[in-house]
Parts: structure tokens; sequence; C-alpha cells
């Protein structure tokens, strides 16, 4: 994230007509001898090694917060009271009592916060959402979302900060689920009730450096493993507020599934897919067409003035990439905080957002379907 997100920072002001250009001002890491070479490859002026100091400084206006969630909670609070504009990544916080006092603190302050849900931004979501509002796919019956990667499937895999809850919240759960979550409420609309399975495949593994070698530590003796403390794979079962049904496939299992991130949303009039590995492209199906003439097309969403974003970049059928999404996203934070106006998903979907995924949680530990809201 630090390299997509400085990525991000720098690239929008040569490719958009943006009112502000940021300045790449304090890079903030704990390793200082990573950070300043970090710093030094992608611009950043200073750096330091404790946030409250950057946090405080007169000199800073926006705070990008790229750290594991259960730090997000404390710096976006400090960062909203000290009057700093919010860039956050997902997922938001650990718990709704945080996220919920992140948007508190938030709106008091009068800040722009963001919620960093780039997939919101990739041109051809959005024309997702185009054709919905439009009427085109009519009333929506089904969500289908699945958001699959393999990267912890070798049990040597190493006990990272993504896999203990204390630090990540939870896994696919917490980590891919969020983005699906996002998804399905920007196109089909709020969640009212949520039915969720969990599992935890391989519950031991090394820890990082250690492999699985016995060492002593104080006064006992200590295994070089860890235990998994979140989950591997998360499904889960939905009702929207609409009277839509979706179901939500996370999991990091899924051989040969690299960052899979799909949607499937049918309606009354139509269909509409989505692969975010194949992310400028949207299959489309209408009912309305001629009998002779149905089946899914594929539309190539790179069209200058009519797909959104895409005129800032290249001609027609020249793609863009993942880093895409975060040049937008910055795009608009920036005319966001210059217009004096919101952005969105921003730290109120935040809080929707760890709803549904602590209700999805209570329901896997229950076995019960659990509903949100009042």
């Amino acid at each position: 994230m630090g390299k997509a997100h400085s990525n991000a920072w720098l690239k929008p002001p040569h490719f958009f007509d943006v009112p502000i250009k940021p300045v790449l001002k304090v890079a903030c890491a704990r390793n200082e001898r990573d950070l300043r070479e970090f710093a030094d490859r992608w611009g950043w002026e200073e750096i330091e090694t404790d946030w409250r100091k950057v946090v405080a400084r007169d000199d800073i206006d926006i705070v990008d917060i790229s750290v594991p969630p259960h730090m997000h909670y404390e710096i976006a609070v400090a960062a909203a009271k000290a009057g700093k504009h919010i860039f956050c990544e997902k997922p938001f916080a650990l718990t709704v009592a945080e996220a919920q006092a992140m948007l508190d603190a938030a709106q008091a302050a009068g800040i722009v916060h963001y919620l960093n849900h780039n997939y919101r931004r990739a041109p051809a979501v959005r024309l997702a959402r185009r054709l919905i509002d439009e009427g085109r796919i009519g009333r929506i019956f089904h969500w289908r979302g699945a958001y699959l990667q393999d990267w912890i499937v070798d049990p040597s895999f190493p006990l990272t900060w993504h896999l203990r809850q204390e630090i990540a919240g939870g896994g696919p759960l917490f980590d891919l689920n969020s983005h699906s979550v996002d998804l399905a409420r920007y196109l089909v609309g709020e969640i009212r009730a949520i039915a969720a399975f969990t599992t935890t495949f391989i519950k031991e593994r090394p820890l990082p450096g250690e492999g699985a070698a016995t060492f002593t530590a104080g006064s006992g003796q200590t295994t070089g493993t860890g235990m998994v403390t979140v989950d591997d794979a998360a499904f889960m079962l939905a009702e929207f507020e609409n009277g839509a049904l979706g179901s939500f496939d996370g999991s990091r299992f899924a051989p040969g599934r690299k960052n899979y991130n799909t949607f499937e949303i049918y309606g009354s009039n139509g269909s509409i897919l989505f692969n975010l590995e194949r992310m400028n492209e949207l299959q489309v199906f209408f009912r309305d067409d001629p009998a002779y003439a149905q089946g899914f097309r594929t539309i190539l969403v790179t069209e200058a003035g009519e797909h959104d974003y895409v005129a800032a970049w290249w001609p027609p059928g020249h793609i863009i990439g993942y880093e895409h999404e975060f040049h937008h996203a910055v795009a608009d934070f920036l005319t966001a905080i210059a217009n004096q106006t919101s952005i969105e998903p921003n730290f109120y979907d935040g809080l929707k957002e760890i709803e549904v995924l602590t209700a999805a949680r209570q329901s896997a530990e229950t076995g019960q379907k659990v509903m949100l809201g009042g």
C-alpha cells in the first residue's frame, strides 16, 4: 500500500485538472532504515517513526492511513481532532464502537474523510452503477459476490499480522469481504440481515523468521509456531433492504485465483457481470434485446466522454490498471477538499461495512441469522 498510495499522490496532477497539488511531506513507519530508502525512492521530503508527531504538525493537511487495521482508530481520531483531512485504507476498524467513534470525530471536525475502497472507481464498476440507476436491469433480485485469492495455501507460509485477529480484525471476512460488501452497498443497497460460515483450514503456522524450530525464550521452551486466529474462508448470505438476496464468498484458499474480485447482479430486465482480473470489461445482458440477438455481451469500458475517468488517460482500447483506481480516488479526494464537499465511500460507509462484517462474525459463531439496524 505504501507504493500504491505514494504513486497515487504523485500522478493525478499530471493527468487530472485537480485544484490542489499534493506535496509528499512526511513518510512515517517504524523501521527507520527501510523508511529512508522508501522515502528516497518515492520523493517524500522527510521521514518520521512516531505518527503522533506527524499528526500534530501544522504543515500537514492530509493524513493517509495505510497501516494495519488495528491502528486505524487511534490515528484517525487523533488526525480528525487535529483538523486533518483523512484518506484511510480498509477494512475500516476492528469493532463497531471504533468505527462509530472515527465517524463521530470526523464529522465533529468538519474534515473530508475517505475510505479507500478503490474498486468503486474502476470505470467498469461506475458503468454498472450507471446502468442500474438508468433502470436498464430493472428490479434487482440477486447479488453474487466472490473475492478469492490463493496466497496462503502453503502451510509453511508464516504467521504474518494478516493472520492475527487482534491486528487484522479478521481474515477474508474483513480483508476481502469488506470490498465485496462495499460494492454491494454501492450497487444494490443496504443489507438488513446476514448468515455466515467461517473456517480456518490451517490453524498453526511458523512464526516469521523462526521456521518451525524449537527455541528457548525466558524461563520456558517455546515452539517456533503460532496459532492462526482469523478465518481462512468466510461465506455469507445476505438479505438486502430492497428485497434482493446476496451471497459473498471470500477465501485465501482458492488455488489459481490471484485477485479474483467478481460480482454478478441479476435483475428483472437484465444482468451485469464484473471480474477485476479483467477490470476494463463489463458483461451485460438485456432482456429487451430482440430474441434472435439475446446473450451476454462484453463492453470494453475505455471510451472517453462515455466512461468515467478514462478521458484522462489513453485512447479507446488502451486499457488502464489497478493503480489507476487509486489515482481516481486521490483526484476526487483533492477536489472534495477544494470544493468543501464530501466524497464516497467515507467513514459513514466504513461504519456500515463494519456493522455487516461484525454481524457476519456473530452469525458464524452462533449459527444464527443476524439482523442489522434497529
